[in-house]
């Protein structure tokens, strides 16, 4: 399975702390430090430098743990960085939101299709497959993964949320990742006191369902976990070119933040009816229904 959302950020966020302190290559790297400087739990810490060792960014020590391997590779975003690169990683999200692009593809068709260099293309190539839409085929070529693409597909998958979330809130083997959840709350207060209007779609989505999954996750419940995790790989490519108009986001954060705070206080019936009342409105704001 591609790493989470909430994986990829605690792991971006152990890179801007190696640079930071300036750790130099062949320092252990410690779960317990991490999570207490990062203000998340262990759990997150550990699939986080998993996701780093397999970029080659750290190496696992030979008594366990991790050490950093090599701090000339930390750069898990450069993509991100890179505005022509973003434009073209749009572009072909787009491309295969409209059809334009079939089931699979080779390297050597998408590099002429985008005029793009064999680093641009490993790393585009490298972010949809983390990000669910596009796998390696065994031997040759890729293909890409089923989406969203009627406006039927993308209600149901709303009002499908709007029947899993607050149930999972309300499961039985619901225990609250209390550090975790801080971190996400304090990402949407953040958005709502303006840093919103600093974001595109794409980052905008990815803040966005890393809350909502990090509620899900809470409920210990797999099948919850994971119905949310595919519905939302299935409309990320919608989601990247749809969005509320930031005043309307603001609320929505607004919101997210009240749901949060009423978990926080372990007032879990309450979350999960303010959730019901969350997903209600944006499922009538994006899909007119």
């Amino acid at each position: 399975m591609p790493p989470t959302q909430l994986t990829r950020q605690v792991a971006a966020r152990i890179v801007e702390y190696i640079r930071a302190e300036q750790v130099a290559a062949g320092t252990r790297l410690v779960e317990r430090t991490l999570a207490d400087q990062l203000r998340v739990s262990r759990s997150p810490v550990r699939n986080a430098l998993r996701l780093l060792a397999e970029s080659g960014a750290v190496a696992e020590a030979e008594r366990g743990g991790y050490t950093v391997l090599d701090t000339a590779d930390l750069d898990l975003d450069k993509d991100a960085e890179d505005s022509a690169g973003e434009a073209v990683y749009l572009t072909i999200a787009s491309d295969r939101l409209d059809g334009v692009l079939p089931d699979r593809i080779t390297e050597s068709a998408l590099a002429r299709r985008y005029s793009l260099t064999p680093a641009q293309l490993n790393r585009i190539l490298r972010r949809a497959s983390s990000e669910g839409w596009i796998e390696r085929l065994p031997g040759y070529g890729w293909e890409f993964k089923p989406t969203l693409t009627s406006e039927q597909s993308y209600a149901d998958s709303y009002r499908f949320r709007l029947t899993i979330e607050p149930a999972a809130i309300l499961e039985p083997t619901f225990v609250l990742d209390r550090a975790a959840l801080e971190h996400v709350r304090e990402q949407q207060q953040r958005l709502a006191d303006g840093a919103i209007h600093d974001l595109d779609n794409i980052e905008l989505f990815t803040i966005n369902h890393v809350f909502h999954e990090t509620i899900a996750e809470c409920s210990r419940n797999g099948f919850f976990i994971e119905a949310l995790r595919r519905v939302d790989r299935l409309r990320r490519l919608v989601e990247y070119r749809r969005s509320l108009p930031r005043e309307s986001g603001v609320v929505r954060c607004r919101e997210h933040v009240e749901i949060a705070d009423l978990l926080l206080a372990d007032r879990r019936v309450e979350a999960a009816e303010r959730m019901r009342e969350h997903l209600s409105t944006v499922t009538a704001q994006k899909t007119g229904s």
